[in-house]
């Protein structure tokens, strides 16, 4: 009976043995993102965030471990479909990241194919949401951009906003989108659209300054178009009471690298500059942030932080059900009912996030203040007000 007993017992530590061996190995996690080229800025914005999320994980989760492994897709979106298939190669169980809906599409259609989940915060074209890819999951949308723009612009009462936006798809949607809601509103609109290619805005500012006479411009595109248009607006000085734009503009590092361009101007950022958090997820986010980059997150890092986190808890679900290459981490995904560091997210059947809203930031004196909604304002909106 002792016998049966001590081999009944090793059996367990064997067991159990093998068990801890199975859960102390890493899982690993691909993140494809825009590290050099037009959006390098951004993608490097969103990897902090991916790799503050495998940081707080790691330490938190206790039982499993996330390896993220990242690949450069060069703001190209043929090297993103490659970045994805390298990464498929690879071993990952998923990809995040992601950054412009022209490069995410191609992109998460190679995951799809692959069978593997795609998260991203990186593209807002209703297309990618639409396309029936049973994989692909993202965050935030275009609507919850345009309930920001256009919230902004009816509590600053503007009777006319001229909007100039790149030709691009997320971008042209959008405007488009702010468009319709604003003359909805009885707001007169001039739409001015510019190819992504070009740098000297000064003909299109000429035309707001000479033809449009609008109150606002409304600039729908990303960091190095706000920019070309504020150096053009600089010199022109048409007679509008702000420069009100979207993603990417209302960031530290706008304020840092162009201080001349960015005072009073609006943009989307769901943080104040200094950050300031008041959950535990929220001082853990912004505890290992700091540790890791010696400096103040943003929101690019909060995004990227809050898709990766919710990605590796449906991951550690799956891989505690026995499903993680069998279609698993989709499925907890699609579970998932969560207040986070950007709102509430559950994801539809199509993968979007249906409670999304952004908040508006405007730069006042090298920070960041949030203005809108009223409800989440960090100060008062500086109105009129622009650059020069």
């Amino acid at each position: 009976m002792k016998t049966t007993f001590k081999r009944l017992a090793l059996a367990a530590l064997v067991s159990a043995a093998c068990i801890g061996a199975a859960n102390a190995e890493e899982i690993k996690v691909g993140a494809e993102l825009p590290l050099t080229g037009s959006l390098a800025r951004v993608g490097a914005g969103m990897q902090e965030g991916i790799m503050v999320a495998q940081e707080v994980f790691n330490k938190t989760n206790g039982k499993h471990t996330i390896k993220v492994i990242t690949i450069d897709d060069e703001s190209a979106p043929a090297k993103a479909i490659a970045a994805v298939e390298k990464l498929a190669s690879d071993g990952v169980v998923a990809i995040t990241g992601g950054y412009g809906s022209n490069n995410i599409s191609p992109a998460s259609d190679a995951a799809n194919k692959l069978g593997l989940v795609y998260i991203t915060s990186g593209g807002v074209d209703d297309s990618l949401v639409a396309a029936g890819r049973k994989n692909f999951f993202r965050i935030n949308n275009s609507a919850g951009y345009e309930k920001a723009l256009v919230g902004l612009l009816q509590d600053v009462n503007a009777k006319s906003v001229s909007i100039v936006y790149s030709t691009k798809d997320a971008t042209s949607g959008l405007a488009k989108d702010v468009e319709k809601a604003l003359a909805a509103k009885g707001v007169k609109v001039a739409m001015h659209s510019f190819d992504p290619a070009i740098t000297d805005f000064k003909p299109i500012i000429n035309k707001v300054k000479l033809q449009d006479k609008s109150e606002v411009i409304a600039m729908v595109g990303y960091e190095n178009d706000y920019v070309g248009i504020l150096r053009a607006a600089r010199v022109l000085k048409p007679s509008v009471k702000a420069m009100v734009g979207v993603w990417s503009l209302a960031t530290p590092k706008m304020a840092a690298d162009f201080p001349d361009l960015m005072p009073h101007v609006f943009g989307t950022a769901l943080l104040p500059f200094p950050a300031e958090f008041k959950t535990a997820d929220g001082k853990a986010f912004a505890d290992a942030y700091k540790t890791l980059y010696k400096k103040e997150p943003d929101y690019l890092g909060q995004f990227g932080y809050v898709q990766s986190m919710l990605l590796f808890e449906a991951i550690a679900r799956a891989a505690d059900k026995g499903t993680l290459k069998k279609g698993g981490v989709a499925d907890e995904l699609r579970k998932t009912d969560k207040e986070t560091l950007i709102g509430r997210v559950q994801f539809g059947a199509n993968g979007d996030n249906p409670n999304f809203v952004h908040r508006m930031g405007q730069h006042q004196d090298k920070k960041i203040v949030i203005v809108w909604p009223k409800e989440s304002a960090t100060g008062k909106i500086a109105y009129p007000a622009t650059p020069w």
